[in-house]
């Protein structure tokens, strides 16, 4: 083999070399393609998912809007006419009025967190704060519906010290507690406790010994604007965002969350909280 054939073996080697770097390349371009392609389309799908959501929640803003707005009108209509209104009628409008005022409020007030939650859910600040401490002061808070209800509330948890929100961990049991007041019928109990630690989470047990609810709730059950009454939970005030809005608190809280029908009765809540 003389110096030319030499040459010529080097230089088809080179270009095979070259080639396969370029075929290579080309490999990893449509790779990174596809991949974009992927991101893009998922990105899409979100957007429209998103999309959805804020329209299906504005269709129910408003439908729930509605209620009230058209009552207060109603009873104020009355009120400001021409025909007389004795004493104790206008004083049961005005109630009724209040109650609708409150009614909105709540509603403003659940819809302002969740939207917070999902959009910006970083401007919520943390601090060193204890869960159980909490948790007494929603109960605290909660206390004269329960015993109105003739339900007893057992708090059997141990201090919880972590890096949270308080704001957001009242929202959790007091939308919880409020969810049994309101669904689980009367003279019954409530009972929290802890019933693992890890190092990195508390994890808690949430249950009351009501009348649960319909296995085909269960899966729908944080989902927003669901009522498992409709009726009595208009009547109560209730929004249908307090379950979405545990949900979402706990997961801000770096935690899960699930339910179901007890065996004994009732319903229960496993969620976690993480410590840091």
């Amino acid at each position: 083999m003389d110096w030319s054939d030499i040459i010529l073996l080097i230089l088809v080697v080179l270009i095979l070399v070259l080639y396969i770097r370029l075929m290579l390349k080309n490999k990893r371009l449509r790779q990174m393609a596809d991949e974009a392609n992927r991101l893009r389309h998922e990105a899409e799908a979100a957007w429209q998912r998103n999309r959805q959501l804020k329209q299906e929640m504005t269709s129910n803003i408003a439908h729930e809007l509605k209620t009230p707005v058209s009552s207060i009108r109603g009873y104020l209509e009355i009120l400001l006419s021409d025909k007389p209104v004795d004493d104790e009628r206008r004083r049961y409008f005005l109630d009724r009025c209040f109650r609708q005022t409150l009614r909105l409020s709540d509603l403003i007030q659940d819809v302002s967190i969740i939207n917070k939650l999902e959009e910006s859910a970083d401007l919520f600040p943390r601090a060193e704060v204890d869960a159980s401490n909490v948790a007494v002061e929603a109960i605290g808070d909660l206390a004269d519906k329960a015993a109105a209800a003739s339900i007893t509330v057992r708090n059997s948890l141990p201090p919880m010290p972590l890096n949270g929100n308080h704001e957001l961990l009242y929202c959790i049991f007091r939308n919880l507690v409020e969810n049994t007041i309101a669904y689980a019928g009367t003279n019954i109990n409530i009972v929290l406790e802890t019933y693992k630690e890890s190092t990195d989470h508390y994890f808690i047990h949430y249950y009351d010994t009501g009348k649960g609810v319909a296995d085909e709730y269960l899966s729908r059950l944080f989902d927003r604007f669901v009522r498992i009454d409709e009726g009595r939970s208009r009547q109560n005030g209730g929004t249908g965002l307090g379950l979405s809005i545990v949900k979402h608190a706990v997961l801000f809280h770096g935690g899960e969350i699930y339910a179901k029908n007890r065996a004994e009765g009732g319903l229960e809540f496993f969620f976690s909280l993480k410590k840091q």
